[in-house]
């Protein structure tokens, strides 16, 4: 089900929101988070080349190395720079793509994740998440904004308030993406196989309120607020993106030949041998 159709199953909850004070799941390591640690062991793989890396303003130059938001979350040139610091910044409105040493398939419940470097739970840097299959035609995930008002440069947002961006959760706890959600745009979109992902883009939010979700009308869509202005490191701040399913493993694993079918070829071979002795003058 998609996000659209799930928040219109939660409006009617909304009178009686949750104890964290949003309808959606709350911070990592809180009963009913859906945030997945770094070293999880369900991680399959990780982003393995980048394309596109479309800088946006307020980057300062040590933040602009799009290589950084490659292999594992923390650790992606094996300096082991932590968290915090092994980023790539996208600046305001700044995106890049990223892709995989094998496409990403839609496996059961989440199939990748986004890491962001946020230092706590409520300073939150968000972004559009996008896939595609061809590297050029690419579909977004539905989104849901309920954060009230503008936030501040140094200001908190509600996790619960959030679902479908990327940077929900604080560093070293990636945000899951499940591929199942986009299966009702496939029509849409007939370049798009869940099935066979190549690219992931992340695309930031200037959190001033001028991107909007994509919840439909009546209850949306909603201005997106995030902590804003910011500088230095500006915009979303991409730590890696990790794979739960490749496509490889789930489809085209390569599986050894039965013993019967080895005697079979074993014969093929030595017949094929006895024949060309024969023609033998």
């Amino acid at each position: 089900m998609s996000i659209k159709n799930s928040f219109i199953l939660l409006l009617g909850l909304l009178l009686n929101l949750s104890v964290y004070g949003g309808p959606f799941s709350p911070a990592a390591g809180l009963p009913g988070s859906t945030a997945i640690a770094a070293n999880d062991p369900a991680i399959v793989g990780w982003a393995t080349a980048y394309s596109d890396y479309v800088m946006g303003a307020n980057v300062d130059v040590q933040f602009q190395t799009p290589n950084l938001a490659l292999g594992p979350a923390g650790n992606s040139d094996g300096n082991n720079n932590g968290f915090v610091f092994d980023i790539v910044s996208l600046g305001n409105n700044g995106s890049i793509s990223l892709s995989f040493e094998n496409p990403i398939t839609n496996g059961d419940g989440a199939d990748f994740l986004v890491f962001e470097n946020s230092f706590s739970d409520g300073f939150l840097e968000l972004a559009f998440v996008e896939v595609s299959s061809n590297g050029s035609d690419f579909v977004r995930f539905d989104n849901v904004s309920l954060t009230p008002a503008a936030v501040g440069a140094f200001g908190n947002i509600d996790t619960t308030n959030i679902i479908g961006y990327g940077g929900k959760y604080r560093s070293g706890f990636g945000t899951p993406f499940d591929l199942q959600e986009l299966a009702e745009k496939s029509s849409l979109h007939p370049s798009l196989n869940i099935n066979y992902i190549t690219h992931v883009r992340i695309v930031d939010i200037s959190g001033n309120g001028t991107h909007f979700d994509s919840l439909p009308a009546p209850a949306g869509p909603n201005p997106i607020y995030d902590p804003f202005p910011s500088s230095g490191s500006a915009g979303f701040d991409l730590d890696a993106v990790a794979v739960m399913h490749f496509y490889q493993q789930e489809f085209e694993a390569n599986v050894p030949l039965p013993f019967s079918s080895l005697i079979l070829l074993s014969l093929m071979l030595i017949n094929i041998h006895y024949l060309r002795g024969r023609k033998r003058p």
